[in-house]
């Protein structure tokens, strides 16, 4: 029997763990033990609408909805050390928290640059307190580099240029994206040369120069960019440091059965620090997306509070960014055979492409299609096909105004 659930990492999925737990009937004490000083917030947010620097810090709930309605005891500002599944205690803030669940949500930690940390002007777009700091640079109109043409560092880009300012983007890759949606990375990094932004490609940054303030970023073709802000957007690992000599399996994060059960009695792992196996592609993953994150924590702290209730959690991965005036979404996975536009098209930045793994449809990615790509979402959560996924786009040609666009 479950009488205390002890949930590590107050982010989404474990805010989720938490409001899971209370929804399935858990009434047993519940702690949500976290790094930040902060309540719970939404990550997104951070490197898009709150740059523009007219919304509001976005938490997800008032404090007295976390200690009254769902009745948690909150342990902010502390960091968890360390994780004795024998003892089943959680080390944090030099005392050991007991616990018979346990849902280890700590996300993951930004990449940074060797020597970054000396130089005041260089962030990384993680945190509330990063976004602030960037934030803050922005409204200065500070010259702005950022360091990796992934998503939050386009994102960064994007909300710059909204303000008129003169942007770099320095990718080291010789195409963007690469990994995130595969062969289209050159379509979707094509929208910072169409806006103004100065994208360098297959490059790396060498030094980050300055007198304790950043002022210059060599590269290494021979370069330099004048900046007086840096955004490093090199990516993301797991958190698991803490989780080290725990006996947990550790590999690209917590590796977890399809339950999202890690090992010892009673101990999940959810969002971005989980390497799941994913039923539907039969193979293990570790997704850094909004949607997964929520699911995952919510049936995360279920099982981990209500003995014997786990389950098989399997989705499609799902996520979505907004570059300048263009809406991307991708679904699925991009580790694929073929690649094919089935809507509309690309010089138009309005289109859905399709991605094949063997005879079946695996993903697809959307430019301006927000109508679309959800309808193909469904296709890769049934199994679909390629052939049966390529008659579908057919018939939305037929269906759609215009035909193909």
């Amino acid at each position: 029997m479950t009488r205390r659930l002890v949930v590590v990492g107050a982010s989404l999925s474990g805010l989720r763990a938490v409001e899971g737990a209370r929804k399935a009937g858990f009434d047993g004490r519940i702690t949500l033990i976290g790094a930040e000083e902060h309540l719970p917030y939404d990550r997104p947010p951070l490197s898009k609408a709150f740059l523009d620097g007219g919304a509001e810090v976005p938490f997800f709930r008032d404090e007295s909805v976390l200690t009254g309605e769902l009745d948690v005891e909150l342990v902010l500002g502390t960091r968890a050390t360390g994780l004795d599944v024998g003892q089943q205690v959680v080390r944090a803030g030099g005392w050991d928290v007991p616990y018979d669940g346990l849902v280890i949500a700590t996300g993951a930690t930004a990449r940074t640059l060797p020597g970054a940390e000396e130089l005041a002007g260089v962030h990384t777009l993680r945190t509330l307190d990063d976004a602030l700091a960037v934030r803050e640079a922005l409204d200065a109109r500070a010259r702005t580099v950022v360091i990796g043409a992934g998503f939050i560092g386009s994102e960064v880009a994007s909300g710059a240029r909204k303000r008129g300012l003169p942007v770099t983007v320095v990718e080291a890759a010789p195409t963007p994206l690469v990994r995130a949606v595969g062969a289209m990375g050159a379509p979707c990094s094509a929208l910072h040369l169409a806006n103004g932004t100065d994208l360098r490609c297959g490059t790396a940054v060498v030094a980050l120069e300055g007198e304790g303030r950043v002022e210059r970023v060599r590269l290494a073709d021979g370069s330099v960019i004048e900046a007086d802000l840096v955004v490093v957007g090199a990516g993301a690992v797991a958190e698991t440091r803490w989780l080290e000599g725990s006996g947990l399996r550790l590999d690209n994060g917590v590796v977890c059965d399809e339950t999202l059960a890690a090992g010892p009695p009673g101990v999940y792992a959810a969002g971005d620090v989980a390497r799941w196996y994913n039923p539907l592609f039969e193979r293990h993953m570790r997704l850094e997306h909004w949607s997964s994150a929520a699911e995952q924590g919510a049936a995360a702290g279920a099982a981990a509070a209500l003995p014997g209730t786990a389950k098989p959690y399997e989705t499609v991965p799902y996520f979505w960014s907004d570059w300048y005036d263009t809406r991307i979404q991708f679904v699925g996975t991009p580790d694929s055979d073929e690649v094919s536009i089935a809507l509309g098209d690309v010089e138009s930045n309005r289109f859905v492409a399709l991605y094949r793994s063997g005879d079946r449809l695996v993903g697809a990615l959307a430019l301006n299609k927000q109508r679309e790509i959800m309808k193909f979402r469904a296709l890769i959560a049934r199994r679909a096909s390629w052939s049966d996924a390529l008659d579908f786009a057919a018939m939305r040609r037929e269906l759609i105004p215009g035909g193909v666009r």
